[in-house]
């Protein structure tokens, strides 16, 4: 029997793929253009994956074909060759940070075994939690806030007012807010990208230790794939976040208190991820453009050897120019 599971470390391919999207975004960094930023990304990406010995079909995208006539649900991508593989995408994780010039937006990749890759249709949001290697048996998102910063307080020997939680900036996050506040942690808020948020919490010299609150559900999976290789942990619920999702989540027998584990949203031991920064963060410094081209920082993981790499890298753009098909002009 032909074992079509992956055995090379494809990040390591992946990740040429989001440099590119990466040095192709930046050139909008603060120019208030999302649109463009995440179509010169979204071409930078799909060239790229397009060269990568795999076998791929895309499960979290750029959204339905009729929406998105690149890298969307079910596009297939790499050369054809094995091994068969889930991929997701998020060209841009923090379009709006982009546009705006601020920290954190990254270009990211995950992959996984064919078929092992969560999505729930059409909804677009969950609840989570995470944190770091420390405090990964810590977390349980069926306890209250408060006893989840004491346990992660503990499993982390801090004094609970050490203790930083991660949150997105939203008026959904009020009450969360309120009781983290009581209990007095500290609080790092984030605009947007809340991939980076959670992987600050599995990397000691971000200095957060805690990402509580409700995300996109795409890049729960995303960043699922990531944290396997981390030693962090997350866990999910599915929230609906209108009536029409709440007659899908119906519809299809979706249970909202079901608690989603690392391995509910991604069935696999053999995950890859790799994300480069587009603008400087607390996770990965963003592309710099030099005389003679520029420089990027990239995390690369992967699962099954639990190796974790930061690549350093200066492109000539004259010389990428001529096999990523994408205009650094």
């Amino acid at each position: 029997m032909t074992d079509h599971t992956p055995d090379r470390n494809l990040a390591m391919e992946l990740v040429r793929a989001t440099e590119v999207a990466a040095l192709s975004a930046a050139r909008w960094m603060g120019l208030g253009d999302k649109e463009a930023a995440d179509q010169a990304a979204v071409d930078g990406l799909r060239t790229l994956l397009g060269t990568v010995s795999m076998n791929g079909v895309v499960v979290i995208g750029e959204g339905e074909k009729d929406e998105a006539p690149m890298l969307y649900i079910g596009e297939e991508v790499g050369d054809g060759s094995e091994p068969l593989v889930d991929i997701a995408v998020d060209p841009i994780d923090g379009t709006t940070l982009l546009s705006k010039g601020m920290p954190n937006a990254i270009a990211v990749v995950a992959l996984a075994e064919r078929g092992s890759m969560y999505y729930p249709p059409n909804i677009a949001y969950m609840e989570k939690i995470a944190a770091g290697p420390e405090a990964a048996d810590a977390i349980d998102i069926e306890k209250p806030v408060a006893d989840n910063i004491r346990a992660v307080a503990q499993a982390c020997s801090l004094q609970v007012r050490d203790v930083t939680v991660v949150i997105l900036d939203r008026p959904r996050h009020e009450q969360i807010v309120r009781e983290i506040r009581e209990v007095g942690a500290r609080i790092k808020f984030i605009s947007d990208g809340d991939v980076a948020g959670a992987l600050m919490t599995a990397l000691p010299e971000s200095g957060a230790n805690l990402l509580l609150g409700i995300g996109g559900s795409p890049e729960g999976v995303i960043t699922a794939c990531a944290l396997k290789a981390l030693g962090g942990n997350m866990q999910a619920r599915i929230w609906p976040r209108n009536d029409e999702e709440r007659r899908i989540v119906e519809e299809e027998g979706l249970d909202t208190s079901e608690v989603l584990t690392m391995d509910s949203l991604v069935r696999s031991d053999n995950t890859f991820f790799a994300a480069t920064g587009i603008t400087d963060g607390e996770l990965l410094r963003g592309v710099h453009y030099t005389s003679r081209g520029a420089t990027t920082q990239s995390l690369v993981t992967r699962s099954k050897s639990g190796t974790v790499r930061f690549v350093n890298a200066t492109h000539q753009l004259s010389k990428l120019q001529q096999y990523a098909a994408v205009d650094f002009g």
